[in-house]
């Protein structure tokens, strides 16, 4: 799968992005873009989300070096249990993530709101786990989500805390399509 030009990382790392401030998927896509500049190729699966979003049209125009595939209904899980089509749709798309980590056929995988994944019981941390400790060598993950658990900050080498200082959702303003998905 690798195009003309690229190259394989010498050894991959875990970054996590994580706090209660906006910008984690997007620091997680901005490396993304720095990876695909230097011929690598990325795969991102989006836990939760299920509807169009800006970077998910932008990865249709970035094809064949980047692939977006989203795992959830489009529905954020609060404060209930997910549900048995929620619970398929992660199930499936952890098969396809472990697929795409274990054949190392992508040298960056991010995995988006696996915090709240695994917050909501969608997957278990210690599946997460797995997958980072016996990815192969060359592949980097990073992993994205408010909450992040002790166990993934612990088992990563970068970690970085957005905290949220201002935002305009306080004084009332609704989200915005191409900046806020």
């Amino acid at each position: 799968m690798l195009g003309a030009g690229a190259y394989r990382l010498d050894f991959g790392l875990v970054q996590v992005y994580t706090g209660d401030g906006k910008g984690k998927t997007t620091a997680a896509l901005g490396q993304a873009l720095r990876a695909l500049g230097r011929g690598l190729r990325v795969y991102m699966a989006q836990f939760i989300k299920g509807q169009e979003s800006g970077e998910h049209l932008a990865a249709q125009r970035l094809t064949p070096g980047l692939t977006i595939t989203q795992l959830g209904t489009g529905e954020f899980i609060i404060d209930r249990k997910p549900t048995t089509e929620e619970l398929a749709l992660a199930e499936a798309g952890w098969s396809e993530i472990c697929r795409v980590v274990g054949d190392g056929s992508c040298d960056v995988v991010i995995l988006d709101e696996i915090s709240h994944a695994v917050k909501v019981g969608l997957i278990s941390v210690e599946r997460v786990l797995e997958l980072v400790n016996k990815r192969p060598k060359h592949v980097e993950i990073i992993l994205t989500g408010r909450d992040m658990p002790v166990e993934l900050i612990a088992a990563a080498d970068l970690v970085t805390e957005m905290r949220c200082i201002k935002h305009p959702y306080q004084q009332g303003v609704k989200v915005r399509k191409g900046i806020e998905y």
